[in-house]
């Protein structure tokens, strides 16, 4: 079930998951560590095999072997130098490249001998080359040193490196903290407290330390939902009642929308929609865990109180939760999005009842894909008001970044 809740939009996630379940919850950490933190640093990585191989290009699987092997040299220090080389010339040896384990051999060593210099180089790029020092695209770089200036995007460009916490959410449908916290205690899971200002103090926790998650108790019990508290915001602004009609469009995989339940106390109508239909299952499993009942994927209802969009955008503000991400989108994605976002929001506003409230938000940091797209849609609607608007910004709020706007009729 956890891995429904989580990983219907992280498609690497998706390709690891079956391959990890065979291993030793040691080993399991260790691959998950290798693969994301090669993919999160792998521009970085490649600049030092680039010195080392004037920039010749390799066979794919020798570059991958490469770039293994260096990670765990410079970016994780709980392997030794001499297992991190033998390790990985042996399965150079293994995949056929037997007449290159020495080449890869020398490329490793080298390294070794040179680590403080290396060490000292890497920090140098960072500041004479912010996007290979940091492993992210040029041109995402420089559109948020010109947005926020050099100071606020080195901030940013940490923070998408920094493998996320786990955050749990209280579903109080089925407990209230004290009995969360009690039970966690029993489970060998430590815990802080996370507060905002966006919701209730001892709604949100941190999972410091844990067995599996789908083992506990708490969560087969839908006690808690896994969700970071950017995406609480939303739902806040939202403002929903109980006894109220309201429609979650882009729900999948249910987060917002059992927390709209939660915070209507399980009275009143949720309509979940989703522009992939199949991906309302996860919805539906989410809601069976949670004991959420007024939640559908059917309605007569035509026009609703309160319409929640969850626009389908670039994820500029949750890079450090989706690794492979940042390689994927382009500034073309961020105006065809901006498109989509647009058309969704003018045929949402034709479902909401007279004195309705529309929320729109997103997990994007960039401006075309929030503000533009609602002042673009305030333009066309006249009967629209913009009642209020907030980003979350990583390196300010210390959450995923997010944006909501707070639409009403006239």
């Amino acid at each position: 079930m956890l891995k429904r809740q989580r990983s219907g939009h992280q498609f690497v996630e998706r390709l690891l998951e079956p391959e990890l379940d065979a291993l030793s919850p040691e080993d399991r950490r260790l691959c998950q560590e290798l693969v994301y933190g090669i993919i999160r640093w792998q521009r970085t990585v490649d600049w030092l095999i680039a010195r080392k191989t004037g920039g010749r290009e390799q066979h794919p699987q020798l570059h991958i072997l490469l770039q293994l092997g260096l990670y765990q040299l410079f970016w994780l220090q709980r392997v030794p130098d001499h297992a991190a080389v033998h390790e990985t010339v042996e399965l150079a040896k293994k995949f056929g490249f037997a007449p290159k384990a020495g080449f890869l051999n020398a490329v490793l060593r080298g390294y070794t001998r040179e680590r403080d210099e290396t060490r000292a180089a890497l920090e140098g790029l960072k500041k004479t080359d912010p996007a290979t020092g940091y492993s992210q695209p040029d041109w995402l770089v420089q559109r948020w040193q010109k947005r926020w200036g050099e100071e606020k995007t080195i901030r940013l460009l940490e923070w998408n490196n920094t493998p996320p916490p786990t955050f749990a959410r209280v579903n109080t449908l089925k407990a209230d903290a004290d009995k969360l916290k009690q039970i966690w205690d029993s489970e060998r899971v430590t815990y802080r407290t996370v507060e905002r200002d966006w919701f209730s103090n001892d709604e949100v926790f941190e999972l410091e330390s844990h067995p599996a998650l789908t083992s506990l108790r708490t969560f087969q019990e839908g006690m808690f939902y896994v969700q970071d508290p950017s995406t609480l915001l939303a739902v806040t602004m939202l403002s929903p009642q109980a006894g109220e009609h309201i429609l979650d469009i882009c729900a999948a995989p249910g987060g917002k929308t059992t927390y709209i339940a939660q915070r209507m106390r399980d009275e009143g109508e949720i309509l979940a929609e989703d522009n992939q239909p199949e991906r309302l299952n996860l919805v539906v499993e989410n809601c069976e865990r949670l004991g959420v009942k007024c939640v559908g994927t059917n309605s007569a209802t035509k026009q609703f109180d309160r319409i929640l969009i969850d626009a389908p955008c670039s994820n500029t503000g949750v890079l450090r939760r989706r690794v492979e991400l940042r390689w994927r989108i382009n500034p073309e994605e961020i105006l065809r999005l901006r498109d989509t976002q647009l058309s969704i929001l003018r045929d949402s506003a034709k479902r909401l009842k007279a004195s309705g409230t529309l929320v729109y938000s997103t997990c994007s940091l960039e401006p075309e894909e929030n503000q533009e797209v609602v002042k673009t849609f305030l333009s066309e609607q006249p009967n629209f008001t913009l009642h209020s608007e907030r980003q979350l910004l990583p390196f300010e709020d210390q959450v995923d970044g997010a944006y909501v706007a707070t639409l009403k009729t006239k």
